[in-house]
C-alpha cells in the first residue's frame, strides 16, 4: 500500500463490478461452519465481517442474535438488507473498507468466513482487529480455504497460497487469556461450476476470549 495508489478505491470499485456482473453471486445459504458453531451458542451480538449479500447475517438474526454485517460493497449490502426482510431490524448493515476501517464495539461472536480478496486486503491485521473486539467469553470464528478447489486451474493454484490454520492462528498473536477450540482443517461438500460434486478443504479456527478475572 505504499506504491501511491488508491487501494481502498481499486478495492471498492472492483468489488462493486464483480457484483454488478449478476443478480446474485453467492448461494444464499448460511456458510456450514459458522452454522455448526453458532448453534451451540446463546444469542448476543454477532459482528459478520465480509457479509457478502447476507446469508449468515441473516441466518444468525433468525436465530435471535443482533447482528453487525460489514461489507466494502454497498450493492452487497443493499441485496442482503432487501433480503432480510423484518428481520432487517436485529441487522446494522455497515460500509468499511476492513483495510481502512472496522466497526466499534464488542462482540460475543466475530466471524471471518473467507475473508479472502482479489484485491488488496491486510488480513492479518483485520483478522487481529477481529480477535480484539471479541467481548469476554466471547467466539471468534475464522473459516479459509484451505486448499484450491479441484476445478481451479493448475496456474492459479500454483501462484496462490494457502495458509494452515496453525499459520492462521499464530498470526493472530493473541498471547494469554484465549482458549483455543479449534484449529485444523474439515472437508465439505461441494458442487463445481460443471456441475459436478467434489470435496473441499476448509480451514476452521475457534478461539474463545477467556473472561478477565
Amino acid at each position: 500500500m505504499t506504491d501511491g495508489h488508491d487501494t481502498h478505491g481499486d478495492a471498492h470499485t472492483s468489488w462493486e463490478q464483480r457484483y454488478a456482473e449478476s443478480e446474485r453471486i453467492w448461494s444464499g445459504r448460511v456458510n456450514a461452519r459458522l452454522a455448526e458453531v453458532a448453534d451451540g451458542l446463546a444469542p448476543g451480538r454477532a459482528l459478520d465481517l465480509g457479509a457478502g449479500e447476507g446469508a449468515d447475517a441473516i441466518w444468525l438474526a433468525r436465530a435471535g442474535w443482533r447482528v453487525v454485517a460489514v461489507d466494502i460493497s454497498e450493492t452487497a449490502l443493499a441485496r442482503g438488507a432487501e433480503d432480510a426482510g423484518a428481520l432487517a431490524e436485529r441487522i446494522e448493515f455497515q460500509q468499511h473498507d476492513l483495510n481502512t476501517s472496522f466497526p466499534d464495539g464488542e462482540y460475543d461472536l466475530v466471524s471471518a468466513q473467507f475473508l479472502h480478496s482479489h484485491a488488496p486486503l491486510e488480513r492479518e491485521q483485520i483478522l487481529r482487529r477481529a480477535a480484539a473486539a471479541v467481548a469476554p467469553d466471547g467466539i471468534l470464528l475464522i473459516v479459509d480455504h484451505g486448499e484450491a478447489p479441484p476445478w481451479a486451474s493448475t496456474m492459479a493454484a500454483h501462484h496462490h497460497e494457502f495458509p494452515s490454520a496453525q499459520q492462521v492462528l499464530d498470526g493472530l498473536a493473541l498471547g494469554e487469556g484465549w482458549r483455543v477450540l479449534r484449529c485444523g482443517p474439515a472437508e465439505r461438500d461441494a458442487i463445481g461450476p460443471d456441475d459436478k460434486p467434489a470435496h473441499l478443504i476448509d480451514n476452521v479456527i475457534v478461539v474463545q476470549r477467556v473472561p478477565r478475572g
